[in-house]
């Protein structure tokens, strides 16, 4: 073939190629989905892959939303704020027209900015620093409660219901786990309690014993970790292997499966604040029998998959009801609606937070995460 009519018909190839994505693109509305999708977080990135998936293949099925069909645009930012600045703007050269994510505060904290530039709407599942919705961004909301909430309840748990003034308060230098962490103390010391050690610790270290020989010097009844599973497990098992008997504690980060499978007989008995169970929840029971039918497989349900699946019926309602992907459109009526949720009816404040915000506490029991106390509301 002659040089210049294969020009010809790579030029007209490409021209096709473009106009067929052009045509493809018209009939989707992408949204993003942002969490740590590999590495030592995968199995919380699981739980928003999950709650999205079974939302957007449940609305395909229904016809999509504006006649078009919903497209699932993956970020994997492996809990690294660098990556999720990275990851949102890349949703935002995508045409996203809002974000669910991302998981991790430390991360939706960064990309927040992003998106409020254009603006398109970012509801997190999970994020509950409140920096996240103290940046007067208009465009941030979350279904979950914040940490300022927990850290409350947490300390009053410790004191009224455990009944321990003796307490160690560790964290990993997260956003998400310094804050929990400082909040617990501040609730603590309301309550008249000095915690007896107090210190940051480095995720992802593997050897935590130095640091809990020195808090063993101090007496503790009760260990209060800000952070995720992954350090847990190791603080749960170095704390029996050096005779340090204490009540371990933290947040949602440890609520899950992994944090029993690898903590083994050190996992019993630890509390944590979490979500209610979603069994308890009228609301939740077609989600609950779909996830089932959709993942048989998988043991638990998880603390953020329902509030993954909620964020994104939220965003979707809400395009369907203003009949709009314009994101001051989509942000103006998330702020002035109620939606009937699988967690129950759900409305945002002029900051971005869930008005009535419930907190559980759970504990490890014989392997199995077992809600043993439900506290009022902050």
């Amino acid at each position: 073939m002659r040089p210049f009519l294969l020009k010809i018909l790579l030029s007209s190839l490409v021209t096709v190629f473009f106009l067929i994505h052009s045509a493809l693109a018209a009939d989707t509305l992408k949204i993003g989905f942002a969490g740590p999708l590999t590495g030592d977080q995968a199995s919380l990135g699981d739980m928003l892959r999950n709650g999205g998936t079974i939302a957007v293949e449940e609305w395909n099925e229904r016809g999509g939303v504006l006649g078009k069909k919903i497209e699932a645009a993956w970020g994997d930012d492996q809990h690294d704020p660098k990556q999720a600045v990275a990851i949102a703007n890349k949703f935002i050269n995508e045409g996203v027209v809002g974000v669910i994510g991302h998981l991790n505060s430390s991360c939706s904290i960064p990309a927040s900015t992003i998106y409020a530039k254009v603006p398109i709407p970012q509801i997190t599942p999970s994020s509950t620093n409140p920096q996240y919705t103290e940046q007067e961004l208009r465009n941030v909301f979350r279904v979950c409660g914040r940490d300022d909430q927990q850290g409350a309840v947490a300390a009053d748990f410790i004191v009224n219901t455990l009944k321990k003034t003796k307490v160690a308060v560790f964290h990993d230098k997260t956003t998400y786990g310094q804050g929990l962490a400082d909040e617990t103390v501040k609730r603590l010391k309301e309550l008249g309690v000095e915690p007896v050690f107090y210190t940051g610790i480095v995720q992802g270290d593997k050897d935590y014993t130095v640091i809990l020989t020195a808090a063993k010097q101090k007496n503790p009844e009760v260990l209060y970790f800000g952070g995720i599973y992954p350090e847990a497990i190791l603080l749960a098992k170095q704390s029996k292997d050096i005779g340090l008997n204490i009540i371990l504690m933290g947040g949602e980060g440890l609520h899950v499966q992994e944090f029993i499978d690898g903590a083994g007989p050190a996992a019993e008995g630890t509390y944590f604040s979490s979500n209610p169970d979603p069994e308890r929840i009228p609301e939740a029971q077609p989600f609950i029998k779909k996830f089932r039918e959709k993942f048989p497989q998988t043991r638990e349900i998880g603390v953020y998959t329902v509030h993954s699946y909620v964020a994104t019926n939220i965003l979707l309602e809400a395009i369907q009801a203003t009949q709009s992907t314009e994101g001051q459109k989509l942000i103006d009526y998330l702020h002035k609606a109620q939606f009937n949720t699988a967690l129950g009816p759900i409305r945002f404040d002029e900051k971005g937070d869930v008005l009535a915000p419930p907190y559980v506490f759970w504990q490890v029991q014989n392997g199995k995460f077992v809600q043993v106390q439900e506290l009022k509301k902050p």
